[in-house]
């Protein structure tokens, strides 16, 4: 039985995607609606996981940091004090923990045989621990098939993958 363990969840708009990491896969479970879609990248297969820092993340603390700031100096002018500093301190906190959270990310993983545009985290500063669990199980199954393809090859070979020599061509 196959154990899968989870490395990642990226909630986004669209529904959540987790990122599971089993001993020879890489296991992508996105969520539609009311269906899962899963994406299964084998870890031999692999050839680069990248995550970069989205272009755009300081729009994210700035739309509602600007938006609640400007209701709430429109409440503060029209309706009173009180109402204006819940608003502009709301706004304020806002874009003060969007900014402490830091940068949005984005994330592509390239195999032999597909490229995947999927985020891998939600932010850069997990990025690390994400990218080091992901390293660590492809050296890990990298080792083991190299060691397998070294055992089949110190049997050597056998009666069956014999082939006879093909006759010599006479000109």
């Amino acid at each position: 039985m196959v154990r899968f363990r989870k490395i990642s969840k990226v909630r986004r708009f669209s529904g959540a995607l987790t990122w599971h990491l089993s001993e020879d896969c890489l296991l992508a479970a996105q969520r539609v609606m009311y269906t899962v879609e899963y994406r299964r990248l084998y870890l031999r297969d692999l050839k680069s996981v990248i995550v970069w820092p989205n272009r755009l993340w300081l729009l994210r603390p700035l739309i509602p940091g600007l938006t609640l700031g400007g209701l709430g100096v429109l409440l503060w002018w029209k309706i009173n004090l009180v109402s204006g500093a819940i608003s502009v301190g709301l706004g304020v906190l806002w874009a003060g923990l969007e900014v402490a959270l830091g940068p949005t990310t984005r994330g592509r993983v390239h195999t032999s045989g597909a490229v995947v545009d999927l985020p891998i985290v939600a932010r850069v500063r997990r990025a690390g621990k994400v990218l080091d669990a992901i390293d660590r199980a492809v050296i890990a199954t990298r080792a083991g098939f190299s060691q397998q393809q070294g055992a089949a090859a110190d049997e050597g070979p056998s009666a069956e993958n014999v082939r006879a020599p093909a006759p010599a061509r006479s000109a």
